[in-house]
């Protein structure tokens, strides 16, 4: 019996000067748990943007359980039982639980009147399914984001869907909401479900998926068993070659201070914060999510006010009260949230790259343009950014490319302090081992580099120093040589440092793929 349940077959895909997909076969069976994997720009959204009806495939066929389909929007998409749950939720946060789940498929009774019973007792089937427990009428705002996807993943079967593919759903999540995640997974198998599986956590990978299917540069390089395959060569078909993201790579902090901060405060998010960087170190700052290490950076940056605290920089004492002010003396900011905070998305990457260096720019009180492209060229090609030219908005590129973009417009206006908030989120193993190259390389040359990471594996990697934060506040600092992932999570939920310091230390990640 073929228990395929989708097959696309020679999927062809061109945009204007891109070649996004070429002549790529995929197929599910059902109820299995595929993952779909590549750098980013291999196609994989594409491809997932045809499924779901977004795109129409310039060649090519599309089997859904036998039965050639053409999925002519996302509506009739959804009609026929496919389901995408993309990074960005497609909730409403002023709506209930229970209203965006039947948004637009409200149960009526006879007079057209929504049936509040009907759908509260669907409600309760659906996360029964799921084995969730969840107010039905709490407002989305009011959710954790991990409740969120939770609401998505719900939405999905409520609309019968027997394929629901998940982008990097475990992005934002802390390891209990990635397991319970993976609960449910494992539950939507076995009730039939296929599941493609999107995400650059190849631990995740190895540990969910049924098959593998790589892409890339826009063609299927092959399907493997999770079995026939271990990390070392589930990269190398990604990115065709081998990945070094050892810890050697030749930095050596100095003890010259670079950036000092003294009890910074911030009602209701921090409290009284010490701490010191010095020029040439990478300072990891790791917490659970809600532990204030966001709200530290922005502060740090002018984003957000301080209520109370110094910052010092080569010395001197200075007062930001504003992004542009931190520009100014020196500072950058990778932000965690690249597309709303990091790039102007109808932008051009020429554009992207000079904002923060417009002065450096001018020439008469207006800017250089020849110099201004001459500049951003020299940019792209430095960090091989994947881009149809300096022109194209920044929208348009993936999202490894996208951070590479923000880093080329701080590598240009060369600050002294660069703060990376969760650096690598969402962007393939090739763009994750060059930003660590290129922090390895600023750290070399003088720069002092603050990185917030949720991921333990890279926080041991890459810092010289840990700092740990709990309830707005640092918990204690680990010395590099101290530092284990044990240790961390003890002091971030709210161990003493004596406790922690008596828990032994495994052996630290060694240099490869998470």
């Amino acid at each position: 019996m073929n228990d395929t349940i989708l097959a696309m077959n020679g999927i062809t895909k061109r945009f204007p000067g891109v070649l996004a997909l070429n002549n790529v076969t995929f197929e599910c069976r059902k109820g299995e748990v595929h993952a779909l994997v590549g750098e980013n720009g291999a196609g994989k959204s594409t491809l997932m943007k045809i499924l779901a009806g977004a795109h129409q495939p310039d060649a090519g066929e599309i089997l859904l359980r036998g039965e050639q389909t053409r999925l002519a929007d996302p509506q009739h998409a959804q009609r026929l039982g496919i389901s995408i749950i993309y990074q960005e939720f497609n909730l409403i946060p002023d709506l209930t639980v229970m209203q965006n789940v039947f948004l637009g498929r409200e149960p009526r009774n006879r007079l057209g009147v929504i049936n509040q019973a009907e759908m509260q007792r669907r409600a309760a089937d659906l996360f029964g399914r799921l084995r969730v427990q969840i107010d039905f009428n709490s407002p989305v705002f009011r959710l954790t984001v991990a409740q969120q996807q939770l609401v998505e993943i719900a939405k999905a079967l409520s609309l019968n869907a027997d394929v629901i593919v998940m982008d990097e759903p475990t992005a934002p999540l802390t390891d209990a909401e990635i397991e319970h995640l993976f609960e449910i997974i494992y539950d939507l198998r076995r009730q039939g479900v296929t599941v493609i599986y999107i995400s650059h956590r190849l631990d995740e990978i190895f540990t969910l998926a049924d098959r593998i299917t790589v892409l890339k540069d826009g063609t299927a390089v092959g399907t493997v068993l999770p079995s026939e395959i271990d990390k070392g060569g589930l990269v190398r078909m990604m990115v065709g070659r081998s990945l070094d993201e050892s810890d050697a790579e030749g930095h050596v902090p100095t003890t010259e201070p670079i950036l000092r901060v003294e009890g910074l405060s911030r009602l209701g998010a921090l409290s009284n914060i010490d701490f010191t960087l010095h020029r040439g170190e990478i300072l990891g700052i790791a917490g659970l999510v809600g532990s204030g290490r966001t709200e530290m950076v922005r502060c740090i940056f002018g984003a957000d006010k301080l209520d109370a605290g110094d910052i010092y920089l080569h010395g001197q004492k200075v007062g930001l009260s504003s992004p542009g002010q931190a520009v100014a003396a020196g500072i950058g900011f990778v932000t965690e949230d690249r597309k709303a905070e990091g790039l102007v998305l109808g932008l051009p990457v020429r554009q992207n790259i000079s904002l923060p260096n417009l002065k450096r720019l001018q020439r008469l009180g207006f800017v250089d343009r020849p110099k201004e492209k001459q500049v951003a060229a020299t940019k792209v090609t430095e960090l091989a950014i994947k881009t149809a030219g300096l022109e194209q908005e920044v929208r348009y590129l993936s999202g490894g490319n996208q951070q590479k973009v923000i880093l080329a417009k701080w590598l240009l206006a060369n600050p002294s302090v660069i703060i990376f908030d969760e650096p690598t989120r969402g962007i393939d193993v090739g763009a994750k081992a060059e930003i660590y190259r290129l922090m390895h390389q600023l750290a070399s040359q003088g720069a002092g580099i603050v990185m917030i990471s949720s991921e333990l594996p890279e926080i041991l990697r890459m810092s010289d120093r840990i700092l740990v934060m709990r309830e707005g506040q640092v918990a204690g600092e680990l010395a590099r040589a101290e530092a284990g992932e044990e240790r961390i999570m003890l002091l971030a939920t709210g161990h003493s440092m004596e406790e922690v310091m008596q828990t032994p230390v495994r052996p630290r990640p060694e240099g490869g793929t998470k």
